[in-house]
């Protein structure tokens, strides 16, 4: 007879399992809704389908933690909050995706032994048994909320190699609630929980990431003109709106308390703005960080001359700036002067002083604040970027004068920088900026950042030209192009951008088809990394 009661139980289990009305009156009986409520979810749910409690959730009824007691009380194993998760790339990959999409399941943890699977059903016993058989070892299930579950698969499908973080997450799915475009300072924390490079805000399509060199779509509704003028106006200061009107395009730095700082570009296409937005760090990261050779530290120190860091846009040029600066704020004593478009990273006063002047609020342009910088006693000059004749001009002036000038430049490589900067001249000119270029030149830095392969971010790869007597005497003679053609191979004062490709990808830092497309010449770079193979 004892065992009549235990068979019943099972049974009103069962029918629980079955019955969302059931459910939903444990809930009553628990005081958690009302009958009301209950009606409008199920009413709800007859319209749209979904789970019980993530409707619950999306109407308001109850919160996120009443529905984890709810859910371990009924299937009697422990309820996770994946909004306060993070799961490692490697943990996510024990699993193939279509697995993870079948069964509703996420592996949340391995300690060697024992896998936590996050699953919607803790009771989908093939589900468990085949994830056992897959694995070779022991499943232990938790159970997540569906809404949950639904949004950590659809990130990990936009983005298969990516990590889990609960907070992006959470922000996420909070932007997706929302029936209007989703407030600006919501977009701005997702950014920087993300990670991701830079958000781009652009009528007729959702706000989107790039996340290292793709693009990924947030799940939300195309914005409007409206919506991308809204977010316009609100990033920037009367004046800059002023500035923006009349000129079309503007370039400026914010800092949102509590969010962090950024990088703005907003500008006009087709009759509607568009909006780049990139997150700058609080601290400047160190070279190491950076996947930086130390040796640069030696030329970051020197008294005079000129660097030039070159490379495509959004590849780190002022990111490697700024970590030479902060070499020399720390080690050095003197006074150092830039002009940036916008101010990027923050430098405080170290071992040097240093003035950050923002071009457009402190400085109309490059060439007005270079034409009266000697007046304010620098020793060393940073310039954001040179993109005119007369910029560049001055910083030769400058360089060739007892002054250490550094600046990023737009060039496909080291060697072709030069001859840009020559090239920029009058006919009548050239000779004389060759010279110049050829005794000041310390040394012409060209970079490409390119995806890891074992993990999320991406790795930089380096093509170094020191100005060496036999490179000058090249430069000087209007040979620049041969430096390359006769220095393939690798020397001390001149290494192609295709070596350190090569070795990234000998390493397995990168991909081979990753190092193919960033590499200059694609028969050298797969003569490079072959050979070693070979050997």
């Amino acid at each position: 007879m004892a065992e009549q009661p235990d068979r019943k139980q099972k049974e009103n289990r069962k029918n629980d399992r079955r019955s969302p009305k059931r459910l939903g009156e444990q809930l009553i009986s628990g005081g958690v809704i009302n009958e009301n409520q209950l009606q409008q979810v199920l009413k709800r749910q007859a319209q749209v389908g979904g789970h019980l409690g993530s409707l619950l959730i999306e109407m308001g009824f109850v919160d996120i933690e009443e529905l984890l007691e709810y859910l371990r009380m009924k299937f009697q194993v422990p309820a996770v909050n994946l909004f306060k998760q993070k799961i490692e790339r490697g943990v996510l990959g024990l699993i193939p995706m279509e697995k993870l999409e079948t069964y509703n399941i996420l592996p949340l943890t391995d300690d060697g032994q024992v896998v936590t699977l996050a699953m919607i059903n803790p009771q989908d016993f093939t589900a468990i048994n085949e994830v056992e058989f897959l694995l070779g070892r022991k499943v232990k299930p938790v159970v997540v909320p569906a809404f949950m579950m639904k949004a950590a698969l659809e990130h990990l499908r936009s983005d298969v190699s990516c990590q889990i973080d609960g907070q992006a997450l959470a922000e996420l799915v909070a932007l997706e609630k929302g029936t209007d475009s989703p407030k600006l300072s919501s977009l701005l924390r997702y950014l920087i929980k993300s990670q991701a490079n830079d958000m781009l805000i652009c009528a007729g399509a959702p706000p989107s990431l790039k996340m290292g060199n793709k693009l990924k779509r947030l799940a939300l509704p195309s914005l409007s003109p409206k919506d991308c003028e809204g977010y316009a106006y609100e990033l920037m200061s009367k004046q800059g709106w002023d500035i923006f009107r009349r000129a079309g395009d503007y370039g400026f730095s914010a800092v949102y308390k509590g969010i962090g700082r950024f990088r703005i570009t907003a500008y006009r296409q087709r009759g509607s703005v568009s909006i780049a937005i990139r997150p700058i760090l609080d601290n400047v990261p160190s070279l190491e960080q950076l996947n930086l050779p130390q040796w640069l530290a030696d030329y970051a120190l020197r008294p005079t001359g000129l660097i030039l860091i070159c490379g495509p846009a959004g590849h780190g040029k002022s990111t490697t700036l700024a970590a030479m600066v902060d070499i020399i704020n720390s080690r050095r004593g003197c006074n150092i002067i830039s002009l940036e478009d916008p101010v990027e990273y923050l430098h405080k006063h170290k071992r040097s002083n240093i003035c950050q002047r923002e071009i457009g609020s402190d400085s109309p342009s490059f060439v007005e604040g270079l034409r009266n910088i000697f007046r304010q006693a620098p020793d060393v000059i940073v310039i954001g970027e040179m993109r005119d004749r007369e910029t560049f001009r001055i910083a030769l002036q400058a360089a060739g004068s007892g002054h250490l000038v550094l600046s990023t430049a737009h060039a496909d490589s080291a060697t072709a920088v030069i001859e840009r900067v020559i090239n920029m001249f009058e006919p009548y000119e050239q000779a004389l900026i060759r010279t110049m270029l050829s005794d000041s030149l310390l040394l012409s830095l060209s970079q490409r950042l390119v995806p890891k392969q074992q993990e999320p971010g991406r790795v930089l790869a380096l093509e170094k030209l020191i100005n060496t007597h036999r490179l000058r005497k090249f430069i000087r003679e209007g040979k620049t192009h041969q430096i390359r053609a006769q220095m393939q191979t690798g020397t001390e004062d001149f290494t192609s951008i295709d070596i350190d490709l090569a070795r990234l990808c000998r390493q397995g830092r990168i991909s081979f088809e990753d190092g193919l497309m960033f590499c200059e010449d694609k028969g050298f770079f797969r003569e490079l990394v072959e050979s070693n193979s070979d050997s």
